[in-house]
Formats: structure tokens, sequence, C-alpha cells
């Protein structure tokens, strides 16, 4: 897999987490490989059933606020990549890591994390984001 296609995945997981797009979000967990999401404030959910689950509820959330995101940057580690990137709600910055493998063919999200950033960096422009 190329750094490049999980950047792109990273992108879409974004975007769907945007549009509160429920079936789309569900289609980019992976199915075959183990999962893990730690969303801030919750326990890890390690199960496929409860990570899709939590972002069922998320997603139809009225009350959700919608997310940026910025200086996404890809680290290869074997048959995986790392994404690291800064989320930005209403009123605070997390700092998030999702992973990415590939299942027959398709890359699919397999871990996410995100936590407070007491002190984020500043945005940089998009082609420095895109190589490590």
């Amino acid at each position: 897999m190329k750094t490049e296609e999980a950047l792109f995945a990273n992108d879409t997981f974004y975007l769907t987490f945007t549009s509160k797009n429920f079936e789309a979000m569900d289609r980019l967990w992976a199915t075959e490989h183990p999962t893990l999401c730690i969303h801030p404030g919750w326990p890890a959910l390690t199960e496929r059933k409860d990570v899709v689950e939590s972002w069922k509820r998320i997603l139809e959330n009225p009350g959700q606020p919608g997310m940026d995101f910025y200086n996404a940057s890809a680290l290869v580690v074997g048959d995986i990549v790392l994404v690291t990137c800064y989320e930005e709600l209403s009123d605070s910055i997390m700092v998030a890591t999702n992973g990415f493998v590939e299942e027959r063919g398709v890359i699919k999200l397999f871990h996410h994390h995100a936590g407070p950033c007491a002190q984020p960096p500043r945005p940089t422009s998009a082609e420095s984001d895109r190589a490590v």
C-alpha cells in the first residue's frame, strides 16, 4: 500500500464523518483485520460491531458538530500505514491516528484514536502534509 492511498483513505474517513454518512463509514472499516477505536473519553472498542455501532451513534447525533482536519502525514509500518493528523472541532483540537490496511485490494480503516492536544501545531500547506 502506498502512502498516497492511505492519505486518500484518510481524507475519505473525514469526508464520511462530516457528511454523517453511516453506510460509507461502515464500508470504510475493515472486516477481516482486527479493529481498534478509541474516541476521546470512551473505553477502547476492539470488536468491529462495537466500533461500527459507536460511529452510528455519533453520526446520528443531531448535535454532533462538523470537523476539519489538517497536517496529515503517513508512516508505513510493514503492511499497514498509520496516518496522524489534527482534528479541529468547534471548541478543541484533537490529535488523531488512523490505521489503514489492505483487504482484498481495498484500503480499509482498522484503527482510529483521537485525544485532546494542548499545544497543536498550525496547519501547513497540503503539499508538505503528503511527504513522510
